[in-house]
C-alpha cells in the first residue's frame, strides 16, 4: 500500500487501508489492491508484466491469466473502459500504464486510541492469544503458556492457514485487549483465546474462536480433565481444538466467499467456496465444484490447494459414475501430481493422491499417501477419515474403524462426517458385520441422502442380513439415479482392492437383485 494518500478522480487509496470512493469502500481482492497500489504510485510509467509479477506475486509463479483477472477486476471497480481508459492503459506487448492524474497527501494522523491497522493476508489468518491462568496456583501459568504454544504449532500444520508466531502474540500476555485491536495490530481475521482453571485435581480448559473483524463467535468449547500427565492432557486438547477449528474455518471462509461476487475473490476464497460444494456429496454439487475449480486453476495455475481439490473431485466423480472412469482418473491424476509437485507437504494433495491410487487399486501406494497426510497433520480429521477408507477397501477392518472413529472424535460436527462414517461402513461389511454396515450406511444417508456409495452399501448390507424385499425395493430407487449400475460397473469402478473383497460385495448386490455380469 502507498505511504501517502493517493487521490485520482473520485477515488482515494489510503495507507494500510483500501480503495475509497467518498465514504464508501470499494471492495477489491488483496492482489488487485496490491496491483493498483503499485501502478498508481508510478503514474505515466510503462510497467511490464514481469515487474507486476515480481511486485504482486513475489513468492508464487502465476500465469498471465492471474494478471489479466486482476486488471479486469480493477477496471470494473473503477468503471474504466479498456478501449477508452481513464485510469489503466494496456500497451500491447509492453505492459500497463496508470494514466489517471494523481495527487499525494500525508495520511491523517492516527488517534491516541487507534493505530493504523495491518492489511489482512490473502488467505485465512489467525492469532492464538496467551491462555489466561484463572487459578490461584502460579504453577498453572506454565500449563496455560504451553497450551497456547502447542496450539500455535498445531494450527501451523494447516498449510492454507496463516498463523501468527508466538513472539508476536505473547506481547498480549496479562493485557486486557479487544479482538479488534488484535486484528489491527497483527493483521489477522481470526483470534483463538482461552483460559485454564484448576480446582483440586481437575483442570478446566476453555477456548473460543472469534472473527476479530466482525466480533462474531464461530466456536467455543470447554474441556474438563483429571490432573495427571500434563503433556498428555495438552496433546489431547490441542489435537481436539485444531481438528475442530479446521473445518469451522473452512466453513466460515466458504460463507464469506458466497457473500461476494466470484469476480471479487482471490485464489483461496475461490477454493473455500468450492469446498462447500464438495462436502455435499451429490452429482450436481460435485459438478459445480469442478467447474469453479477449473476456473480457479486457469487463473492461478500454480496454486496447489486448487489443483489438489480439483483432482480429488474428478476422481470422486469417476468413483460415483458421474463421469467416465478413465476420463476422470486421467484428468484427476494430472492435477494431483501437479499439486504435489507444487507442495508435497500439503495433506490435501496427499489425500487426493491416496484416493486416486485407491481407485487404481495401487493399495500400498494409496495407504502410504493417506498415512503421510495423517503424519503431516495428526489433527486432521479428514486425513484420518480417508486413511480409514483406504484401509477399509483393503480389508484392514480393525485399523480402518480405529481411524474412522478417531476422525469422528477429533471433529464430531465435521461437514465431512459422512465420509468418516462411510469408511467404517465398508470395514464392517467386509468383515461380515452386515448389520453394523447397514447401521452406519443409514446414518450416513441421513446426513447425505444423495451419496450413491452409501446407497449401494445399504443395498448389499440389507440383502446380507436377510432383508431381501427391503433391499430390492431400495435398489429400484437407487437405479433411478444410477441407471448404469450393474455388477460389471461395480467391478470396474468401485475400489475393492482384491478379487476376494470385490466378490464379497458383489454377493450382497446379487442378493439385492442386481444383474449385469
Amino acid at each position: 500500500m502507498p505511504e501517502r494518500v493517493l487521490t485520482f478522480g473520485r477515488y482515494r487509496l489510503e495507507p494500510r487501508g483500501g480503495l475509497m470512493s467518498g465514504t464508501r469502500e470499494v471492495k477489491l481482492t488483496p492482489k488487485a489492491l496490491a496491483l493498483l497500489s503499485f501502478i498508481a504510485e508510478r503514474p505515466g510509467e510503462v510497467i511490464t508484466k514481469e515487474e507486476l509479477f515480481a511486485a504482486v506475486w513475489p513468492e508464487t509463479t502465476v500465469g498471465d491469466a492471474a494478471l489479466v483477472t486482476c486488471i479486469q477486476e480493477l477496471r470494473r471497480a473503477l468503471r474504466d473502459d479498456a478501449r477508452k481508459p481513464h485510469y489503466i492503459e494496456t500497451l500491447h506487448r509492453r505492459g500497463y500504464r496508470f494514466i489517471g492524474k494523481t495527487t499525494s497527501t500525508p495520511p491523517p494522523a492516527a488517534s491516541d486510541n487507534e493505530a493504523p491497522g495491518l492489511p489482512l493476508p490473502d488467505r485465512p489468518s489467525i492469532a492464538v492469544l496467551p491462555f489466561d491462568n484463572m487459578s490461584d496456583d502460579p504453577d498453572q501459568e506454565h500449563f496455560a503458556d504451553g497450551m497456547s504454544e502447542d496450539l500455535i504449532t498445531g494450527l501451523s500444520r494447516i498449510r492454507w492457514l496463516f498463523v501468527i508466531a508466538r513472539n508476536s502474540t505473547f506481547v498480549y500476555k496479562h493485557r486486557a485487549v479487544d479482538v479488534k485491536q488484535v486484528t489491527r495490530e497483527l493483521g489477522v481475521r481470526y483470534v483463538l483465546e482461552g483460559s485454564v482453571r484448576r480446582a483440586g485435581k481437575r483442570l478446566r480448559i476453555s477456548a473460543q474462536l472469534i472473527d476479530a473483524v466482525t466480533g462474531g463467535h464461530h466456536w467455543a468449547e470447554q474441556y474438563d480433565r483429571e490432573l495427571g500427565d500434563i503433556f498428555a492432557v495438552q496433546d489431547e486438547i490441542t489435537r481436539s481444538v485444531v481438528a475442530t477449528i479446521e473445518p469451522r474455518l473452512l466453513a466460515a471462509e466458504g460463507v464469506r466467499a458466497f457473500l461476494r461476487s466470484s469476480d471479487d475473490l482471490g485464489a483461496w476464497e475461490l477454493v473455500a467456496r468450492a469446498k462447500t460444494y464438495v462436502w455435499r456429496l451429490t452429482r450436481a454439487d460435485n459438478a459445480a465444484a469442478i467447474g469453479a475449480l477449473k476456473c480457479t486453476v486457469e487463473a492461478y495455475p500454480d496454486y496447489a490447494p486448487a489443483r489438489s481439490l480439483l483432482g480429488f473431485c474428478l476422481v470422486f466423480a469417476a468413483h460415483n459414475g458421474w463421469t467416465a472412469r478413465d476420463q476422470g482418473l486421467l484428468a484427476g491424476r494430472e492435477h494431483i501430481l501437479r499439486a504435489i509437485a507444487l507442495d508435497d507437504c500439503d495433506p490435501w494433495g496427499q489425500i487426493a493422491f491416496g484416493y486416486w491410487s485407491m481407485m487404481e487399486r495401487r493399495t500400498e501406494e494409496s495407504i502410504a499417501a493417506f498415512r503421510r497426510a495423517v503424519n503431516l497433520n495428526p489433527s486432521s480429521a479428514a486425513a484420518h477419515g480417508y486413511l480409514s477408507h483406504g484401509l477399509a477397501f483393503a480389508g484392514e477392518d480393525r485399523e480402518a474403524i480405529t481411524h474412522g472413529k478417531e476422525a469422528i472424535r477429533l471433529s464430531p460436527l465435521d461437514p465431512e462426517m459422512a465420509m468418516f462414517l462411510g469408511g467404517i461402513a465398508v470395514a464392517h461389511y467386509l468383515a461380515g458385520r452386515y448389520a453394523e454396515a447397514v447401521r452406519y450406511s443409514e446414518e450416513l444417508l441421513r446426513l447425505r441422502p444423495g451419496f450413491q456409495g452409501a446407497q449401494r452399501m445399504r443395498c448389499a448390507g440389507l440383502a446380507q442380513t436377510g432383508r431381501l424385499e427391503e433391499a430390492r425395493k431400495f435398489l429400484d430407487t437407487v437405479r433411478l439415479e444410477q441407471p448404469q449400475l450393474s455388477l460389471d460397473w461395480i467391478r470396474a469402478s468401485v475400489p475393492y482392492q482384491t478379487p476376494e473383497l470385490m466378490e464379497r460385495f458383489l454377493d450382497g448386490m446379487r442378493k439385492a437383485g442386481l444383474t449385469g455380469e
